[in-house]
C-alpha cells in the first residue's frame, strides 16, 4: 500500500520574497531621501501654491544646505553657542530672585510707617485684662508682641476665645495702613509643662502648639490686611520656655502666643537671637 505524499507547503514563499522587497524598497528612499536636497524657490512656489498666506513662514525656514560649519545660532536650534556658561544658566535659576534694592526715599518711608506700627500696637495692651498679659517691643528691624496665657485660648484647647478675636480684630485694623513696611509675620505658638518634674506628651504638647499658632493665623488671613505669603505660622511646644516650671505662675508665663513682625529690607535673624533681646537671659531651648 502506496503512502501519500505530502502536499507541499504553500504561502511561505511568496511572503518571503515580499517582505524582502518592501524592505530593499524602504531603504531607497530612505537613502534617496538622505542625499536629497531642497531647491528652496521651488519649495516656496509649492507651498504658496498651496496656501499664500504662508510666504512669510517659509522664508524663515532653514534647510540642511543652509547651515554652514561652524554655524552656531541657528533658527530653531535648541543648541546653546560654544560661549555659553551653562552652569551659570543652571545656577541662575537656581537662586531665587533677588528682592529691588529701596531706594533711601522708599526705605524712610517704610522706616517711619513700621516706627508709626509699633506706636499703634501699644493699643492693644488696653484690650487685654490686664495689660501686663500683653507687651509689645521694638528692636532693629521688628516688632515682638507677646501675649501671654488666656488671651486667647482656655486651658488645653485651640479654640480662640471671643476677646482673643477682638484682640485680632484690632491688631488687623493696625497693620492694615502699614502693611507694605511688613516684610513678614510670624506667628508663634507655645505650651508649657504640665507638672514641674514631667514632660508633656510628645504628641499633645506639639499638637496644641501648632493649632493655637495656626488657628491665630488662618484667623488673620481671613481679615485680608496683608499678603498670606508674609504670614508665617510655626509652634514649639513646651521647648521655648522664658520661664521656670517649678511655679504655677511660672508656667503660665510658658504658655504664650507670640507675633513676630520684620521689616521691608532688614536682615531676619535668628529666633533665639529675638528671644535674647526680647526676653534676656530668661530664654532658654529645653
Amino acid at each position: 500500500m502506496k503512502k501519500k505524499s505530502k502536499a507541499p507547503e504553500e504561502g511561505a514563499s511568496w511572503m518571503d520574497t515580499y517582505g524582502d522587497m518592501v524592505t530593499l524598497l524602504l531603504c531607497f528612499f530612505v537613502l534617496l531621501y538622505s542625499i536629497s536636497s531642497v531647491d528652496q524657490v521651488k519649495w516656496e512656489n509649492l507651498v504658496k501654491s498651496l496656501n499664500p498666506d504662508a510666504s512669510k513662514e517659509v522664508s524663515q525656514l532653514v534647510t540642511v544646505d543652509d547651515i554652514k560649519p561652524g554655524d552656531e545660532d541657528v533658527p530653531g536650534s535648541t543648541d546653546l553657542p560654544k560661549d555659553t556658561d551653562r552652569e551659570a544658566i543652571y545656577e541662575d535659576d537656581l537662586e531665587d530672585p533677588k528682592p529691588e534694592e529701596l531706594t533711601a526715599e522708599q526705605q524712610a518711608q517704610i522706616d517711619q510707617q513700621f516706627d508709626e506700627l509699633y506706636e499703634a500696637l501699644q493699643q492693644l495692651k488696653k484690650l487685654a485684662n490686664n495689660e501686663s498679659e500683653v507687651e509689645v517691643a521694638k528692636g532693629d528691624g521688628y516688632t515682638f508682641i507677646t501675649f501671654r496665657d488666656k488671651v486667647f485660648f482656655d486651658g488645653d484647647n485651640w479654640v480662640m476665645r471671643d476677646d482673643g478675636k477682638k484682640m485680632m480684630d484690632q491688631f488687623a485694623k493696625i497693620i492694615k495702613p502699614g502693611s507694605a513696611s511688613i516684610e513678614q509675620i510670624q506667628i508663634i505658638g507655645h505650651t508649657s509643662q504640665g507638672a514641674p518634674d514631667k514632660k508633656n506628651n510628645i504628641n499633645t504638647d506639639r499638637e496644641l502648639s501648632a493649632m493655637r499658632s495656626a488657628v491665630v493665623t488662618a484667623y488673620l488671613q481671613k481679615k485680608n490686611v496683608i499678603d498670606p505669603a508674609k504670614l508665617f505660622s510655626s509652634a514649639y511646644g513646651q521647648h521655648r520656655p522664658i520661664a521656670s516650671f517649678k511655679t504655677a505662675a511660672d508656667r503660665a508665663k510658658n504658655r504664650r502666643v507670640e507675633i513676630l513682625i520684620s521689616k521691608t529690607g532688614k536682615v531676619e535673624q535668628s529666633l533665639s537671637d529675638y528671644y535674647k533681646q526680647v526676653y534676656g537671659d530668661n530664654a532658654t531651648t529645653q
